[in-house]
């Protein structure tokens, strides 16, 4: 078992309001974000990896650009978001920083859901 604590990993504070934990490993990172009040991320897009959000605490704006379009979501705690290679942007315009957790992965296009719900042996 490896167990890897803040100080251990990349701790990033970006201008753009946003405080960023890294923990980097071979195939995915997951990122602990802290977006700060009336800050708005820079918007962007993904070329290769797939970028998944999970909303801990407070509230944020999703928009994102499809087909040309512009569209805007109230996102918030217990919401999943999958970024998929599409640009987006996520604004925090109360008064609360946000938490959120970010997965990055480089996905196979193999659907490993049973072997996810299952792969579970007990110890005696």
């Amino acid at each position: 078992m490896k167990i890897i604590h803040p100080k251990d990993a990349l701790n990033v504070s970006k201008t753009e309001g946003i405080n960023v934990t890294y923990y980097l490993f071979n195939e995915y990172e997951v990122h602990y974000n802290e977006q700060l009040p009336n800050s708005t991320q820079t918007w962007h897009h993904h070329e290769k990896i797939w970028e998944t959000l999970y909303i801990i605490e407070g509230e944020l704006i999703a928009k994102w650009k499809e087909n040309g379009v512009e569209k805007t979501e109230v996102i918030k705690a217990g919401d999943i978001i999958e970024t998929e290679r599409t640009p987006h942007t996520f604004s925090n315009n109360s008064v609360r920083v946000v938490k959120f957790l970010v997965i990055k992965q480089m996905p196979k296009g193999e659907d490993y859901r049973e072997i996810l719900k299952t792969d579970k042996v007990i110890d005696q």
